[in-house]
């Protein structure tokens, strides 16, 4: 009997660190979902800014054929209006429909570090339609990532080691594993490899990997800018800082 209690005790403290560890693992899932949905209401918003514009040229276009005919024929009549109304109605829908995307560029070690990681976030936006759901929200993960790399890679040298090893990651072996998955055809991605995987589940598998090693060098990267405002820091109490006072020449 003396046992009841200490064992009850000691169920109720695993059930609560159970429950913390769940109440963790949720919170961070949470994050990374705001993250992940950031990514793709930025990318929605950017097709949908590109779509309005293509209306708002094209309507301009035939509003200005419009008038230019108006003066040349001193008036366009009843018919010309329908016919111009016919053409920005069809403008609408033709460029409504229409993205309007620049083909993905090819990478070329050339490439400022800014823009590999455009193109990456380019190329990620377009691909994630044709990927299975647990591929896609990998894609969406790592999309998140890509704002602060951006910025910290603009500010780094090429030929820096951390920006050679995102660009090699982010410019070629990230968009060939999707380049590759693409390749293998539809009925063949069920079947099983050596280690027990399927094409999806390898593909999920990579996407992983990428999304850890991306992470890694924001944290790589942001480390060298702590450490080195730590530096500056440090040198300007011991260049003017003494014994609670400034130092005098």
């Amino acid at each position: 009997m003396p046992d009841h209690p200490r064992s009850v005790d000691q169920a109720i403290a695993r059930f609560e660190e159970v429950m913390g560890r769940i109440d963790r693992t949720a919170s961070s899932r949470t994050a990374a979902d705001r993250a992940a949905d950031r990514a793709r209401t930025r990318h929605y918003a950017s097709q949908v800014a590109r779509r309005a514009t293509n209306v708002g040229i094209a309507l301009g276009v035939v509003l200005l054929g419009a008038i230019v005919a108006g003066i040349v024929l001193n008036g366009i009549g009843i018919t010309g209006v329908f016919i111009v109304m016919a053409l920005m109605f069809l403008a609408v829908i033709v460029f409504s429909l229409w993205s309007g995307e620049r083909p993905i560029v090819e990478y070329k070690d050339s490439m400022p570090n800014k823009a590999v990681v455009q193109r990456l976030d380019s190329l990620l936006g377009r691909k994630r339609a044709a990927l299975p759901a647990p591929a896609a929200s990998r894609l969406d993960a790592i999309s998140a990532q890509l704002p602060l790399l951006e910025n910290r890679l603009a500010e780094t040298a090429t030929l820096d080691p951390l920006a050679q090893d995102a660009r090699r990651l982010m410019g070629r072996h990230l968009p060939e594993l999707i380049e590759r998955y693409e390749r293998v055809p539809a009925q063949y991605r069920r079947d099983r490899d050596g280690e027990g995987l399927t094409v999806d589940e390898r593909l999920v598998q990579g996407l992983d990997a990428a999304r850890v090693a991306l992470d890694d060098l924001g944290r790589k990267l942001a480390r060298e800018d702590l450490d080195a405002f730590e530096t500056q820091g440090r040198f300007l109490e011991s260049r003017y800082k003494e014994d609670g006072g400034i130092k005098s020449e």
